[in-house]
């Protein structure tokens, strides 16, 4: 069955931009704990660099959970694709001239294309884009908003 209108936006994200569509919240979304996944062994050397790069900064902000490994691998992987992709670019350049004398692009162009694409929308999805952050706001005090007798306690201070 295919999915209609956009993707839904996870409730973290939806609070961090400070719920600009004001729709009501889903309260029942699941809420896994905010603690970065184990770096996964099969990862590319470089994947796990830009994963060890991110994951503290990601949890630090509260939007890398430890069931998002998956999601998280996916990006980390596509960036090391790209760039060694990217790395072959710098060395090699971007075409080559074929025995029959044609003048033809190197498969790592659309090699680094598509997994900067890839990259993207994964980023995307944990707004880590330069767009998608620009619609979050970082709740600067430490609080714990799950608890009740926190927030009734907050409300009566202001």
């Amino acid at each position: 069955m295919a999915n209609r209108g956009r993707t839904p936006k996870p409730t973290a994200l939806k609070i961090l931009e400070g719920n600009p569509g004001k729709r009501p919240l889903n309260e029942n979304e699941p809420r896994p704990e905010k603690k970065a996944p184990e770096c996964p062994s099969w990862l590319e050397p470089e994947a796990k660099k830009e994963w060890e790069r991110m994951a503290d900064i990601m949890e630090g902000i509260g939007i890398l959970t430890e069931i998002d490994m998956t999601a998280f691998a996916g990006y980390c992987q596509a960036y090391a694709r790209w760039k060694e992709a990217e790395e072959f670019l710098s060395k090699h350049g971007t075409i080559f001239k074929t025995p029959s004398g044609y003048i033809q692009q190197v498969p790592q162009v659309s090699i680094a294309q598509t997994y900067l694409k890839v990259m993207k929308d994964f980023a995307s999805q944990f707004g880590l884009t330069p767009a998608s952050r620009t619609r979050i706001q970082v709740n600067t005090e430490n609080t714990d908003t799950d608890d009740p007798m926190e927030r009734m306690l907050r409300s009566a201070g202001k």
